[in-house]
């Protein structure tokens, strides 16, 4: 074997060598930025996370409790409200305040239960919808005879006196109908009025201007 020849295998060994042997540890180095990015994708969404925790309903009472506020926080100042407004999804069970376009308390309600509409044929609720406003009629209580049903704490929203926001329901004699209660915040069940809690019927009575633009939808 010429000296050529020996030279050439001998560059062939060491580059094999070189493969075998270097080869694993850049494999190895090529997958440690991969992993590092990750461990950096996870800790910046941490900040996320946190911040979907503080969301519209962070401060709602759980169990819901028809004796409570719906929200263990203060009902809001209106003093410091600059564009008030009360929206209510009968689907969902809940009247929201706002500020523009700001929810700043979350009350869980009860509207009307939903009836076959004969023209259309589809399930309507009995609770109108569209956009109305806080009229002057409220007071401490009323007891409604042909329904046998009354509240504490009502307000008018529409046609003076027809359908209100008021607390649970009571009975004749009084007491509050606690198998109606239990629907608040969990499904419909009132003849059109928009049910609450007892100590937020009574800050609505006590608190909403005349004039308060409503939405109910649903």
């Amino acid at each position: 074997m010429n000296l050529r020849v020996k030279h050439w295998v001998y560059g062939v060994f060491c580059l094999l060598v070189a493969i075998i042997v270097i080869g694993p540890k850049l494999h190895a180095a090529s997958n440690a930025h991969p992993k590092k990015a990750v461990v950096e994708s996870q800790v910046k969404e941490k900040p996320t996370q946190e911040k979907n925790v503080n969301s519209s309903e962070s401060h709602m009472r759980t169990p819901i409790d028809w004796h409570k506020s719906s929200e263990t926080i203060p009902y809001p100042d209106l003093s410091k409200v600059k564009d008030f407004w009360i929206k209510v999804d009968l689907k969902n069970n809940r009247t929201y305040l706002y500020d523009g376009s700001k929810i700043i308390y979350t009350m869980y309600s009860t509207g009307g239960i939903y009836k076959k509409d004969p023209k259309t044929g589809k399930m309507k609720s009995v609770t109108p919808t569209g956009t109305f406003y806080a009229q002057q009629e409220r007071g401490d209580s009323f007891f409604n005879q042909s329904l046998k049903e009354g509240a504490n704490y009502y307000v008018s929203w529409k046609n003076h006196g027809e359908y209100l926001f008021h607390s649970v329901p009571t009975k004749a004699d009084g007491k509050y109908n606690e198998r109606e209660a239990a629907k608040l915040g969990k499904t419909q069940g009132s003849h059109g009025c928009i049910r609450l809690s007892v100590p937020d019927a009574q800050w609505m009575e006590k608190n909403l201007p005349v004039g308060t633009k409503i939405e109910i939808v649903g």
